[in-house]
């Protein structure tokens, strides 16, 4: 810890398999055990074939794809995403992604803690 802020690489955080979707993990690398009051950050990994389907929640979400290919969409269309793409999910709003490609798709997903 330097002054108050921690540093460290994301390889030191284990990987949880993620209660949804198939092929998919993710590590809560800034989360309440850091003493974080507000926010979440997890990466993903979904492999290929793997897929989170289409669900809902309460929170917004905000995610940035680090490497990988796929689609990422709600119940009426999805898009391709790529490295670079970022992605705003509004509260309660369905939505869904999948890798497409023959890599890992990556991507870091911001969310709110819960009050």
């Amino acid at each position: 810890m330097v002054g108050g802020i921690q540093l460290f690489h994301e390889s030191t955080v284990p990987f949880e398999e993620s209660p949804m979707g198939r092929g998919v993990r993710l590590r809560w690398v800034i989360s309440k055990a850091n003493g974080a009051p507000r926010y979440a950050m997890r990466v993903f990994e979904v492999e290929p074939g793997g897929e989170i389907p289409l669900h809902q929640h309460w929170y917004e979400q905000e995610m940035y794809v680090l490497e990988g290919e796929g689609m990422a969409g709600d119940a009426g269309s999805e898009q391709p995403i790529g490295p670079g793409t970022v992605i705003y999910v509004p509260p309660d709003h369905p939505h869904r992604m999948r890798n497409t490609g023959k890599g890992v798709l990556r991507f870091i997903c911001v969310i709110p803690l819960q009050p």
